[in-house]
Order: C-alpha cells, then sequence, then structure tokens
C-alpha cells in the first residue's frame, strides 16, 4: 500500500514561472550560469548559487545558510507565494512527439523504509549524510524524487480529466519544451487518486536515490529530537514526481577505458573469445540491438560480441543485467577495473551520439576501447528493485529531467 500526500506547495508567482524554473544545476555550463545569473534576476539559480550575490565562490555550511537566505527573499519579493490549500500538481513536459504526464506528491519514508518504496542504486553514506544536512538547514525541498508505477487505467483517466482544464502555467523554454502545471484541488479528485496508490504494491525510484535516502535520514534525526513525534510532520515525507512505467525513457551508459592493462590486442581479443563470440564489423557505425549483445570499438574498428551463454552462468535478475555481463567478464577481470565509481581509468557516455561521441575519444587516443550496451528496460529495473539488488553504477540515464523551483516541499 502506497501513501501519497497533497501538500501546500510553494510555487512562482504566474507572470514569473518560465524566469524562475532552471534546469539541474550541474547541466549548465560554468559561462552559461553565469549569464543567467547576471540577466535573469528571477532564475532559481541564485537560490542555489548564494554567493554570487557577494562575487564569491561559497560552501559547506555557510552555503547552505545563503541558500535558505536567498529563498526567504524571493517569498518576500513576492516571487515565490505559498498555495493556501493542500493539492497535488500535475505537470507536463512536452516538445514534438515527446510527452509526459505526472504529478508532484508527498510520498512516505515510512514508505522508503519498509521497502514499498523501492530501490535499484545503491548510495554513499557520506553523500547522504552531506545532503540531509543541507535539507535541515535551508528547510524545502525544490528537487523531486522521480518515481514510477504500474500503468493504471484509473489514474489515466483522473489525470487525463484534470490535463483538460486551464492549466495555472503554461510555457516554452529555450531547449523547445512545453512546461504544464495544474492543481488537483478537488477533494474528491484527491481521495480517488489516493485510494488508487493504496491498492498499489510498491513505487520505483527511477531517479534521486541520494535525495530520498537523505529526506529518510533527515526525518530520523528530527523524529530523535522530537519528543512529541506524530508521524503526521511533514519532514516525515519528501516531494516525488510520479509517472506511469510506460512514461518513462531509458537511455544506456556506454563505457570507455583507457588502456587495456598491459594486453596487446591480440591477446585482449583471445581473452574475450572465451565468454564472446566475436564479429568484425565493416559496414561503419555498429549498435547493439538486443540483450546479452555488445558493440565495442578498438582501434579504429568496430566488434560484435555475442555472449556465450553455455558458459556464463545466470543466477539472478543481476547476473542477467547487461552492465552486470560487462563488468563481470570483461571490465573486471580482463581490464582491471574493480571500482566502477571511482577508477579514472574508465568513463562514462550517453546521449543521442554517444556510440559517435565514444569513437571519437578512442581514435584521439584519450581512450583504447569503447563498449555499447542496448539500455536497461523497465522491467530488468523493477525485477532488481524487487530482489533487493543494486546495478553497477551508470546502468541508466533516465528522463524525464524535471525543471528545478516549480514546486517547492517546505519541512
Amino acid at each position: 500500500m502506497a501513501i501519497i500526500k497533497p501538500f501546500k506547495a510553494i510555487r512562482p508567482a504566474e507572470d514569473k514561472a518560465s524566469f524562475v524554473a532552471t534546469r539541474s544545476y550541474e547541466e549548465y555550463s560554468k559561462d552559461e550560469r553565469k549569464s543567467v545569473l547576471k540577466y535573469n534576476p528571477f532564475s532559481f539559480l541564485h537560490i542555489l548559487n548564494p554567493g554570487f550575490k557577494f562575487h564569491k565562490n561559497i560552501s559547506g555550511k555557510e552555503r547552505f545558510r545563503l541558500v535558505h537566505n536567498r529563498y526567504l527573499e524571493f517569498l518576500e519579493d513576492n516571487i515565490f507565494l505559498k498555495d493556501e490549500e493542500a493539492c497535488f500538481y500535475l505537470y507536463q513536459i512536452s516538445k514534438g512527439s515527446f510527452r509526459t504526464l505526472g504529478f508532484f506528491c508527498a510520498c512516505s519514508v515510512l514508505d522508503y523504509q519498509n521497502d514499498v518504496i523501492r530501490k535499484h542504486e545503491d548510495t554513499i553514506q557520506r553523500r547522504e549524510k552531506l545532503f540531509a544536512d543541507y535539507l535541515d538547514t535551508v528547510g524545502f525541498n525544490a528537487e523531486p524524487v522521480l518515481m514510477t508505477y504500474a500503468d493504471n487505467s484509473t489514474i489515466n483517466a483522473l489525470l487525463g480529466t484534470e490535463a483538460s482544464k486551464t492549466p495555472v502555467y503554461n510555457f516554452t523554454t529555450t531547449d523547445k519544451y512545453n512546461h504544464q502545471l495544474w492543481k488537483i484541488e478537488d477533494s474528491v479528485a484527491i481521495k480517488q487518486l489516493q485510494n488508487a496508490f493504496k491498492d498499489m504494491d510498491a513505487l520505483y525510484i527511477a531517479d534521486g536515490h541520494h535525495r530520498s535516502a537523505s529526506s529518510h535520514l533527515l526525518a530520523e534525526k528530527k523524529k530523535a529530537k522530537n519528543d512529541e513525534h506524530s508521524g503526521n510532520e511533514a519532514y516525515n515525507y519528501f516531494m516525488a514526481y510520479l509517472i506511469p512505467e510506460t512514461a518513462i525513457k531509458i537511455y544506456e551508459f556506454n563505457r570507455m577505458v583507457k588502456d587495456l592493462n598491459g594486453h596487446s590486442k591480440e591477446e585482449f581479443l583471445i581473452q574475450l573469445d572465451e565468454l564472446f563470440r566475436i564479429e568484425k564489423k565493416d559496414d561503419g557505425l555498429y549498435k547493439p540491438t538486443q540483450k546479452h549483445h555488445f558493440s565495442m570499438y578498438l582501434d579504429g574498428e568496430f566488434y560484435s560480441l555475442y555472449l556465450r551463454k553455455k558458459v556464463y552462468k545466470f543466477t539472478d535478475a543481476l547476473s542477467e543485467l547487461d552492465t552486470q555481463i560487462l563488468y563481470k567478464t570483461i571490465l573486471e577481470p580482463i581490464l582491471g577495473i574493480h571500482d566502477l565509481r571511482n577508477d579514472k581509468r574508465i568513463s562514462y557516455g550517453y546521449g543521442k551520439h554517444n556510440v559517435i561521441q565514444m569513437k571519437d575519444a578512442v581514435d584521439s587516443g584519450s581512450f583504447a576501447v569503447g563498449f555499447s550496451l542496448v539500455p536497461t528496460s523497465i522491467d530488468e529495473i523493477k525485477a532488481i528493485a524487487d530482489a533487493g539488488l543494486v546495478m553497477p553504477p551508470k546502468s541508466t540515464y533516465i528522463e524525464p529531467k524535471l525543471r528545478s523551483g516549480l514546486a517547492i516541499y517546505e519541512f
């Protein structure tokens, strides 16, 4: 049984929403970020980068306190307003044939603790604590956890009805994506949505494992300090954006390794032959088209690698995952990559043209070999999460990527 709650969002004034909303902080180049901060006084980046006001780079707890101060200034200047009634917030992103429709809500940290909200990635304790300290200081969450649920006709009909109404926000950003937001404030519609999710056994985190883990850590911290803890306090929930699993777009990360770990090209290929059927591809760029098939670019040539299934044994959902297969058969035993997260010899690439970029990186001499995979499926993600297993780092690049600052959750 999944618990979802409406909340009183802090939102931009309607005439300023398009100026406030920002991409993820890390997506901006240094020059682009500087330009936005200089010429757009309403950008949410001013809150995330509070040192800009003082022409100074600020970090740590001092930055956390100044983030809180910039946030208060946005409230004082009526750039941000607080809704008087608790709502769900329907949010649609569209561009050409791409369209995703979901809604912002508050999800329970108890559901996270009790595995109703299921994870497929590991988290780093140091990052969990850092972000929990950040949340504790600033007192709000502006970046929702992206979660998915099994497609449901009742929920689809409810959201479709709400989306037929006039949106509160309707604007297009410079990347040509249209953004629309509606308030779901009717008590009957809210109750119907809550009842529909009560019938669900699980929600799945698609993106935001550290954000959800940090919210749980913060709730435990606040609970320990609150002698009158009831379970209804705002800190017992965190903001999420829920979409049906068919709306999730999953892309692959390529793997590129700087050297062959002391092997010659011929020695490397001979070792690969133990577990893969190898074919040289002479017709330009090559991408794999099915599970357990890989593309390799080495010394100016593309190869297809077909897993020899009579040699490699499948034992669980993780062992069937292509990123795990690549790690266990090539990256770790042959190329000596043991720590996928921190080893400086391996890099990752994603995007529409990632095979071309991988080829260029190898041709330039920056890397010795590159591997391309088919994207992980949502069914594989769910199987890993249901089994309580953890995917290797950089197994998925997931969209949609949400704008920050359109709905903020206070606690």
